[in-house]
């Protein structure tokens, strides 16, 4: 967990209005208190964990046609994402295009969605928090794959406003 990570944590703590939060994971533990006094709004506690065994990490699959393909992008299709609005994630989780596994997703590309629409769902910290649009459009591109994990601010969907 990097520095920005635990900066957007922090932030996302004070704005939920909980008082406390704890994280742990093998190799850090952090605590987080808001205080409702206002001369120690917040305090963030860091604590490294000796890790006795090396830790592996899974290796992602090079794949050298489509990092070209994503280098070589002609200018005429970044123009015209230009014109779309993406819809970007407001937390750190797990991005879910469905509310449950045996059901359908929430939009599809080509869906006609109005504001206040649910797009998908992220689940941080054992919660799922329903992701709305913000405007009405249609969907033109979802960017994330299904169950994978999502940083604060990355793009999410594209969406055409017209």
């Amino acid at each position: 967990m990097d520095i920005k990570e635990i900066q957007s944590l922090i932030k996302f703590v004070a704005k939920s209005g909980a008082s406390e939060v704890k994280l742990e994971t093998d190799d850090i533990k952090i605590t987080i208190r808001t205080g409702t006094t206002g001369s120690t709004p917040e305090t963030t506690i860091v604590q490294q964990i000796p890790v006795t065994q090396p830790m592996t990490h899974p290796v992602m699959p090079a794949a050298p046609a489509e990092a070209t393909a994503a280098t070589e992008k002609p200018a005429a299709e970044t123009e015209e994402d230009s014109r779309y609005i993406t819809i970007k994630s407001p937390i750190i989780g797990t991005f879910y295009r469905k509310p449950s596994p045996d059901k359908p997703p929430f939009v599809e590309v080509g869906a006609s969605i109005a504001k206040g629409d649910v797009l998908c769902v992220i689940e941080a910290m054992k919660l799922f928090n329903d992701i709305e649009s913000e405007v009405s459009g249609k969907i033109v591109k979802v960017l994330v794959e299904d169950s994978s994990p999502v940083e604060f601010d990355q793009p999410l969907f594209l969406i055409d406003p017209s």
